[in-house]
């Protein structure tokens, strides 16, 4: 890596790394360029501002660690109920790593950033609605499938990826409400309950052959 592009890669995870410890409200430039090692002139060098540097954080977040994340839990391959399970556990998997950095639960930087800054910062609020759009088209993408095999009944997969997305985000801004690293795991069984299942004990991969659905309602 050149020096200058070493210089940006250490402003855009210092930046992210404040701003999941702390908040965007309380992390300074100063901070950022004394967390990076670099001076301030270099900081205005790449940014005009924090507010673009958190946006291009928050790309450079999307590109390099979550949507590789996301492509492979949701693979086509995989069948698509157990998209989800895995989603949830690989959820948890990533916040009880980022809890043994932080001490703390950190939550979703996204859910975390436009929650504080959504009537303030146009541009960090597009890119954080940007980020839950992008979420929702692989909860669509498996919901179809899962209509396709029979695995849940027919839904409205715009409505119900969005459903499941808030769900989520709540659960990730709760359990850092409550530093309870444990609610995450709820996860799982809030996304079986709005998808209408009963699940079953069962043995390993529990979704490799679906059975004939049942409604919670039933």
């Amino acid at each position: 890596m050149r020096p200058e592009s070493e210089t940006k890669h250490k402003l855009l995870s210092a930046a992210l790394n404040l701003i999941l410890g702390n908040s965007y409200g309380s992390v300074s430039v100063d901070d950022i360029c004394k967390r990076a090692g670099v001076q301030k002139g270099s900081f205005y060098h790449f940014f005009p501002s924090k507010s673009d540097l958190a946006v291009a954080a928050f790309e450079d977040y999307w590109e390099n660690t979550r949507r590789p994340y996301l492509d492979r839990v949701f693979s086509p391959q995989t069948p698509p109920l157990q998209r989800f399970d895995d989603y949830g556990d690989q959820l948890y998997d990533l916040q009880r790593e980022r809890f043994k950095d932080h001490g703390k639960v950190v939550g979703c930087p996204f859910n975390l950033v436009g929650s504080e800054l959504s009537t303030q910062d146009e541009k960090i609020r597009q890119k954080c609605q940007e980020y839950g759009d992008r979420v929702c088209r692989y909860f669509e993408s498996a919901l179809r499938d899962a209509i396709r095999d029979g695995a849940i009944h027919d839904v409205d997969v715009t409505l119900k990826a969005s459903e499941l997305y808030s769900l989520t985000m709540g659960i990730l801004m709760q359990a850092r409400i409550r530093n309870d690293l444990e609610m995450i795991k709820t996860v799982k069984s809030g996304i079986h309950q709005l998808l209408g299942l009963i699940i079953k004990e069962r043995r390993a991969s529990p979704y490799r052959k679906p059975g004939p659905l049942r409604s919670a309602a039933a």
